[in-house]
């Protein structure tokens, strides 16, 4: 069975990002191992065109991903994660973000470029002592923050469990102070240990 055609079964001929039904092509997933249906996903000329080419991102259009993101297909999650992570800023991604899970295996493929980068080495989130932090960790704040727009102060000492890390942005994590998510200098964090 050639690769359309098994994409053609999976999906139901639909976009399998946003389920429409017409100009509809096949795009690889990178970095794609043995290039098996398996790797490539579906998708509609829009969603393709927005995919590669980060200024033509039309944030309302991704909204489809709140659905598409519970595929059970990990070509389509990995790109699901992608444009949310690309997404971050619009807000509403955030949260999508915290809901979705992807095994050890499917996440390395999502935050892999497949240009043969070392992304690791350039977004390397350091704590205010040097030390690497990871999404998941706890840390500490080393000073009082007032946080913008959410008219509260967070306290020096303050632990943030389980901080998420700004993608395109190694100065830059997230977690929840006083129930809102908001976003914190590396600099003006210590990794609990």
């Amino acid at each position: 069975m050639n690769i359309e055609k098994e994409l053609y079964d999976r999906s139901g001929a639909k976009c399998e990002l946003c389920e429409v039904t017409e100009n509809l092509t096949i795009y690889e997933v990178a970095p794609a191992k043995d290039g098996g249906a398996d790797q490539h996903i579906l998708v509609c000329k829009t969603c393709l065109e927005q995919i590669e080419d980060p200024d033509a991102v039309d944030a309302n259009h991704w909204r489809c991903l709140n659905d598409s993101m519970w595929s059970q297909v990990p070509a389509v999650q990995v790109v699901a994660w992608r444009m949310l992570n690309r997404l971050r800023g619009e807000g509403w991604p955030v949260e999508l973000l915290d809901m979705l899970y992807l095994d050890e295996e499917t996440l390395a493929w999502a935050k892999a470029t497949g240009e043969g980068t070392n992304q690791d080495e350039a977004l390397r989130h350091i704590d205010s002592n040097g030390a690497l932090l990871q999404a998941g960790d706890t840390v500490v704040l080393i000073k009082d923050l007032n946080v913008k727009g959410a008219n509260f102060t967070a306290k020096r000492g303050t632990a943030v469990r389980g901080i998420s890390l700004v993608v395109d942005n190694p100065e830059q994590i997230e977690g929840k102070v006083n129930g809102q998510q908001i976003v914190i200098l590396t600099k003006f964090v210590k990794k609990s240990s």
